[in-house]
């Protein structure tokens, strides 16, 4: 099973990123709201795999991404942009992230992006493999 932080600053997407994940038999330890939020709960859940939104409040996903990179050997974070043509994305890369999603993938893509994610495999925009 493996242990999933959703972050992003919409309620709704995080409790669809929550159903999904959770019907599909992933762990959704904690929710964020923003970078800060993330931090905290990387610290007391110690998730595999950080959904991290790029665009974000206070502290953004990059940011936040560079810092649990930094911090947190084994969490992988995988960046949920709006955007694939993003510079954020490229951002978000150089920071530690394992890949990046689209907010429009489909729920097998997110689904398969996680696992991959856990495993240590690179992600890219469909939840495939670069």
């Amino acid at each position: 099973v493996t242990r999933v932080l959703l972050v992003d600053d919409q309620d709704l997407v995080r409790q669809g990123l929550r159903l999904i994940l959770e019907l599909a038999g992933h762990e959704v330890v904690a929710e964020a709201r923003d970078g800060a939020e993330a931090l905290a709960a990387v610290a007391a859940c110690e998730p595999d795999v950080v959904l991290m939104d790029l665009r974000m409040p206070g502290m953004d996903g990059i940011e936040a991404t560079r810092r649990i990179t930094a911090s947190y050997d084994g969490v992988r974070v995988l960046a949920l942009t709006t955007f694939d043509l993003d510079e954020h994305v490229v951002d978000a890369l150089r920071a530690g992230a394992v890949g990046f999603l689209l907010k429009d993938v489909t729920a097998d893509g997110l689904v398969e992006a996680v696992r991959r994610a856990a495993a240590g495999e690179p992600v890219e925009a469909d939840g495939d493999a670069p």
